[in-house]
């Protein structure tokens, strides 16, 4: 009984930290994404293009499970928002409810029988959804002033991000899953 009890609490360490690793990574990759672009003389549409939140969100959900990425992505975009102004106001509620669905989704399918490409486009399309349909209750029964255009807009200016990540989250997951199997 001892020794479930530790490998709880020891899990829940790790989760904890996991989460807080992932928020700080959600947080400082958007502000290197920024300055790249800003040394570019693109300003932050090069963060729009590459979606740099969304990236460690996905990979820690992977990693880790539902309940800490979730939280993580809720947080994720607050925090940026608390220390860097990022994202704009406006947005921001959307921007949670999509990396909150990221962390719980590709939390679920941590385990699921399938490659992990599958798990990534499978977060991806849930997360878009459910900010598409916040988006779309915000408009029309809470009068915000994000459009619905803005939908099919970020997923168009965000197609090279979206690829990065059915590319890199797989790359990165794999060894670490085989190492933490050694």
């Amino acid at each position: 009984m001892t020794t479930s009890i530790t490998k709880q609490k020891l899990s829940l360490k790790a989760q904890t930290a996991g989460a807080i690793l992932a928020m700080l990574s959600a947080v400082a990759l958007p502000q290197l994404v920024h300055l790249l672009g800003g040394s570019m003389g693109v300003g932050t549409a090069l963060g729009e293009m590459l979606l740099p939140m969304h990236l460690p969100i996905i990979l820690a959900g992977l990693l880790m499970g539902p309940y800490a990425t979730g939280i993580a992505g809720l947080l994720s975009p607050l925090v940026s928002f608390a220390l860097t102004g990022m994202p704009m106001a406006a947005m921001l509620p959307f921007m949670m409810i999509e990396l909150a669905v990221y962390g719980i989704c590709a939390g679920i399918l941590k385990d699921a029988k399938m490659s992990d490409i599958p798990k990534v486009l499978l977060t991806q399309l849930a997360g878009r959804a459910v900010r598409g349909i916040a988006i779309i209750t915000g408009f029309y029964c809470f009068n915000t002033v994000i459009k619905p255009e803005i939908i099919l807009t970020s997923i168009k200016v965000g197609v090279v991000g979206i690829i990065l990540q059915l590319v890199l989250i797989p790359l990165i997951v794999s060894p670490l899953r085989k190492a933490d199997k050694n």
